[in-house]
Parts: C-alpha cells; sequence; structure tokens
C-alpha cells in the first residue's frame, strides 16, 4: 500500500498534468477558431472555381466529341490506364490528437497493400513521414515532404505542394494521385477523406451548374483561346483544392486535440479526486492509530 507521502506526490503530479491538459485545451480551441474562420473564408472561392472548372469541362466534353479537344489539358482529365500510382498524405506534426493520426496511417497503409510497384509519396506532417521511413521493403519515391507547417498553414504551403504534385504527374508519367486526409466535420467530429486528385475525372459525371442562370458553356466565347485558359486555371484549381485540404486537416487536427485534452482533463480530475479519497482514509487511519496508542497507553500507566 502507497505510503500518505507517495499519495500526495502522486496527487500534485497528477494536479500539475491537469493545468497542463486544460491550457493545451484552451490553446487549441483559441486556434481551431481561427482555423474556422479560414476555411469559411476559402470556401467561396473554392466554389467559384469548381464551378468554372466543370464549365469547362463540359465545353472540353463538346470538343472532344468533334475531335477538337485541346491535347495541351487532356492529362488533367485522362490518364493511362497502367502506371504508377501516388499518395498525399496529410497528417499532424504532433500527437497529444486522440486518434487523429492512428486513423490516416491506418488508411495509408490500406491504400499502400493495395499497389503493386513503386509508389510516389507526397507527405505533409511530421507523424506520417517519420511512419513511413519506418515502413520496410517499400518501393517508393518522396517526391516533397512538408512539416511544421501547422498550424499556420498558408497558400504558399499549398503552392509547394501542388508544384512537386504536378510535376511528378506531367514529367514521370504517373495513372494518378490520391490524398488521403482528415475533413473538419464539427468541433466534435473528423471525416475520413480518400479521394482522387488527379486525373479530373470526376468533372464529367454530372452536368454542370450555369453561371448565375447565365448562358451555357457553349454559347460563351474565352479569350484568348479556351486552351490557355484552361491551361491557366487548371494549376490553380489544383493548388486551391490542395490549400482547402490543409485548411480542413488543420481544424480537424485542432478539434482533435481540443476534445482528447478534455478528455485528458477529466480523467486528471478524476483521479485526482481518488487519490485525494485514498489519502485522506490512510490519514485518518493512521490518526486512529495513534489515539488507540495513547488511549492504550495512558490505560497501561493508570494500571
Amino acid at each position: 500500500m502507497a505510503s500518505l507521502r507517495d499519495l500526495r506526490r502522486k496527487i500534485k503530479s497528477v494536479t500539475s498534468t491537469e493545468q497542463i491538459t486544460k491550457a493545451m485545451k484552451m490553446v487549441a480551441a483559441a486556434r481551431m477558431r481561427r482555423s474556422q474562420s479560414a476555411i469559411i473564408a476559402a470556401r467561396p472561392f473554392a466554389v467559384k472555381m469548381e464551378e468554372l472548372i466543370s464549365s469547362l469541362e463540359e465545353e472540353r466534353r463538346a470538343l472532344l466529341s468533334s475531335g477538337e479537344a485541346p491535347a495541351g489539358v487532356r492529362a488533367f482529365f485522362e490518364s493511362p490506364a497502367e502506371g504508377e500510382a501516388g499518395l498525399i498524405l496529410i497528417t499532424a506534426d504532433k500527437g497529444l490528437c486522440g486518434a487523429f493520426n492512428t486513423v490516416l496511417l491506418r488508411a495509408a497503409l490500406d491504400w499502400l497493400r493495395g499497389r503493386k510497384g513503386k509508389v510516389h509519396l507526397a507527405l505533409v506532417g511530421r507523424k506520417g513521414r517519420d511512419f513511413l521511413r519506418r515502413l520496410k521493403g517499400l518501393d517508393c519515391e518522396v517526391e516533397i515532404e512538408l512539416a511544421g507547417i501547422f498550424p499556420r498553414v498558408g497558400f504558399q504551403h499549398a503552392e509547394v505542394l501542388g508544384k512537386a504534385v504536378l510535376d511528378a504527374y506531367a514529367q514521370k508519367g504517373l495513372a494518378r494521385w490520391d490524398v488521403i486526409y482528415n475533413e473538419f466535420k464539427s468541433a466534435a467530429q473528423q471525416r475520413l477523406v480518400r479521394r482522387t486528385l488527379l486525373p479530373l475525372a470526376a468533372f464529367g459525371s454530372e452536368p454542370a451548374p450555369a453561371f448565375n442562370g447565365g448562358p451555357r458553356p457553349a454559347e460563351l466565347g474565352y479569350e484568348p483561346d479556351y486552351e490557355a485558359l484552361l491551361s491557366a486555371l487548371l494549376p490553380r484549381f489544383v493548388k486551391a483544392e490542395l490549400y482547402r485540404m490543409l485548411l480542413e486537416s488543420q481544424a480537424a487536427e485542432l478539434s482533435a486535440r481540443m476534445n482528447a485534452m478534455d478528455a485528458a482533463s477529466k480523467n486528471a480530475a478524476e483521479l485526482r479526486d481518488t487519490l485525494n479519497v485514498q489519502a485522506n482514509r490512510q490519514r485518518q487511519a493512521m490518526i486512529t492509530k495513534e489515539i488507540a496508542e495513547l488511549v492504550g497507553g495512558a490505560e497501561a500507566l493508570a494500571a
């Protein structure tokens, strides 16, 4: 049984841990609110850019049916059936955020098991980078590593990441680039996302929306020309999508850390209360024992 001194030492240690976890929860909550504001601010641009690319893709399919589709942008929408694949893995730089990184690393392992041959990697976050470095027998080529960018993600990080991804896709003839990250849904929930970033075949799956009720793409004219406009927009669209994913992952990480620190603070408080009860009982037992010894000694003297 632990001594009263040991119990008091444990109570002091648990109290210090509780204060640290509460402070980390408050910091994560403040940063998460800023991250939410950044996502909300970036969302209108991303929505309009997606509408524009979708409309241009409808025009591209119309030209493709007539045999006049621009060859310079075809690779963004079509890729070889067979070829090497790439994975963009977005994890956190630090731990203490519950199962945030575990879910991502498990999904990355499942993705790697489903691939044969060489794979190309774009790693964001120290946790994913360090984990994949420890894997043995992995035939991979790391195109880019970004570490230490959270929680201050900027568009410049998406620019660097997007350039590496697009260069590898164009120069090395990759069949696809997949991305795995956690999406922010609410302060209490994150959602694992696995999707294909390149090629942009998803835009051909449904009709494109009109521009605020305006004319359809076939009725619009493009200056300087269709191919130049699409060639300039597509790389920017890919980088904007990567920027949105980085912001989503950042907010999801902070919310996961806030929840984890909240749970840790509650557990520390419960443990502290339990240790206080044990210490009080042991102190009362010691006092009772001393009183009994005094009474026994006084009775012995009186006899």
